[in-house]
């Protein structure tokens, strides 16, 4: 009889041990690996940035990998936070880095780090993750970068939020460095629910006007 309770109790703590995992990731398979395109459904979860190099990126949030990151971005986006930080760090064949006023790395919000919320989502192409100081799996702020390619070497080590929806392209062509000579920017910030249109492209600069560009201007009057 006491054999048959200690099974009992064996059983039930590994029944306890599965839920427990199992609250604390995505119900199937199915929702590491896909997410819904369609920016249009479920606006309050798709973060839109509008990039300098002309093109809007719209992002997928998943609360349901990262609940406190997801709300991290969405306040801060909220605030206008993001809007004219660079991307300070980019990596070919790697990623997109951003999320840091002082363009330095080393810089953040005055919110307070979060806590880690790994989990199992593999960094696909176009994957959104929030990035870190050092080794401290605590130290998440503000920073975020966007995976050019999959790179499943860095799964579980930094908390997945989201996955590009559109765009992609855009990500693409920002440009490299560490940081970049002229780097790519976020000119604005949004979550698709506040409906805000894209920014006006930036007129060019104007050209500098010489004497000698004057003096050609005059007219030859042939004597």
């Amino acid at each position: 009889m006491a054999q048959d309770s200690a099974a009992e109790d064996l059983a039930q703590d590994a029944t306890e041990a599965l839920e427990a995992e199992t609250n604390e990731v995505p119900a199937s398979i199915a929702d590491y690996w896909t997410v819904d395109a369609d920016a249009a459904a479920d606006p309050e979860n798709v973060w839109l940035l509008d990039l300098s190099n002309g093109g809007r990126v719209a992002i997928r949030l998943k609360p349901q990998w990262a609940p406190e990151h997801v709300e991290r971005i969405k306040t801060l986006t909220q605030q206008g936070f993001y809007d004219g930080v660079i991307f300070h760090r980019v990596i070919e064949g790697f990623m997109a880095q951003s999320g840091d006023p002082s363009g330095t790395g080393r810089g953040g919000s005055e919110l307070p780090d979060l806590k880690e919320e790994f989990n199992r989502v593999p960094h696909l192409r176009g994957t959104v993750s929030m990035a870190r100081m050092g080794n401290s799996v605590d130290s998440a702020n503000s920073q975020f970068f966007i995976v050019f390619y999959p790179t499943m070497a860095i799964d579980g080590k930094y908390t997945v939020f989201g996955r590009v929806i559109g765009g992609m392209d855009k990500v693409d062509a920002i440009t490299r460095g560490e940081p970049p000579a002229n780097p790519t920017r976020i000119v604005q910030a949004s979550l698709a629910s506040q409906n805000k249109p894209a920014p006006a492209p930036m007129a060019a600069p104007a050209q500098e006007i010489t004497a000698d560009m004057l003096n050609n201007a005059v007219p030859d009057s042939g004597q």
